[in-house]
């Protein structure tokens, strides 16, 4: 029955586009203005607030996981010679895949330091985003390069796992390796080979979920350490009862002398009740001067929580072009903030 409905569309899409040649624009193009449309509401959802949006979150990755399902289904469909919904099947993944990369991108955007290495994960997000709302451009990448597709499911998982994990408080030293963990192993069914048991799809996705958490550890630097964000920073005098006193982005070797050292005072946003380490990392002319602990920033704080860390010794010569780094425990970059001292 549901052959003979699938033969008795394709033959009156094929007649509708035989009589109305212009309809082919809306199968070339129609994804893409759907896309585009589904993802302006992403966008306006998360303008309203993230840590108000968990369940949202939620919803994604679990529509994320049934389009997962339905790559593999799609393959029975062919074979049953279903092309039509094959095709429906098609469209839906690549929509639920395109509104999840661009929720992520502002999300990304906020936590990425621009003049950084974690500026090209967010480029490539951003890609990865604008490939599937191209549908030319996907469906001929994909036709050309199959894999692409796999790799893009991951990536969105991964990427929405690296978010979800902190908004349930689980600290950063464990989030990342545990989205790479089951950023894998939720695409068990990708593994399976049709009328094979379901354990070597298992096996092979155990292997795969170990080796990418592996991988992570090395480049975790380039990854943006979402959703901590660098609300607001500055160098100063002094910071009295939490507040940069005199802030300065720049100053002369003269007056830095008789200020007779400086504060960097940064307030950073995070999920309500994650606790985090952080670390203040002087450095003068890329040079690291200094790396000092802070005491553990405590998420839901509002305009972020607030620390700072002082250096009195600046040595013989201060002018020099002086920063501060904001670190996680792992050495994710939540931020930077910048002095130049003049001679």
């Amino acid at each position: 029955m549901i052959v003979q409905w699938s033969d008795v569309l394709q033959r009156r899409w094929t007649g509708l586009v035989a009589r109305y040649p212009r309809i082919r624009w809306a199968k070339e193009w129609g994804i893409s203005v759907a896309s585009l449309l589904s993802g302006a509401g992403t966008l306006f959802i998360f303008h309203r607030g993230i840590e108000y949006f968990p369940w949202f979150v939620g919803y994604l990755l679990l529509l994320w996981l049934a389009a997962v399902v339905f790559a593999h289904a799609r393959q029975t469909l062919h074979v049953r010679g279903l092309s039509m919904l094959g095709l429906v099947v098609d469209y839906m993944v690549q929509t639920l895949n395109h509104g999840l990369l661009l929720f992520l991108l502002p999300i990304y955007y906020a936590s990425t330091t621009l003049t950084s290495r974690n500026v090209w994960f967010l480029a490539l997000l951003a890609a990865a985003a604008l490939l599937t709302t191209i549908d030319p451009w996907y469906r001929a990448t994909i036709l050309r390069l199959p894999w692409v597709e796999l790799s893009l499911f991951w990536f969105g998982l991964f990427a929405s796992l690296n978010v979800a994990f902190p908004l349930i408080r689980v600290p950063s030293s464990w989030g990342l390796h545990l989205s790479g963990l089951v950023s894998v192993l939720t695409m068990i069914p990708v593994f399976r080979r049709p009328e094979t048991p379901w354990w070597p799809a298992m096996l092979r996705a155990s292997a795969c979920a170990i080796l990418a958490s592996i991988l992570l550890w090395p480049v975790r630097a380039w990854i943006p350490p979402v959703p901590l964000r660098l609300a607001r920073a500055t160098f100063a005098r002094f910071v009295t009862d939490l507040e940069p006193e005199q802030p300065v982005s720049e100053i002369s070797a003269a007056q830095l002398r008789e200020w007779g050292g400086l504060a960097c005072f940064t307030a950073v946003d995070a999920p309500a009740g994650l606790r985090e380490p952080v670390y203040h990392v002087w450095r003068k002319d890329r040079t690291v001067a200094a790396r000092i602990t802070l005491s553990p920033i405590q998420g839901g704080r509002p305009g972020g929580f607030r620390t700072y860390s002082r250096k009195a010794d600046l040595g013989e010569s201060p002018a020099a072009s002086w920063s501060v780094d904001v670190l996680t425990v792992h050495d994710q970059l939540i931020g930077r903030v910048s002095l130049i001292v003049t001679p």
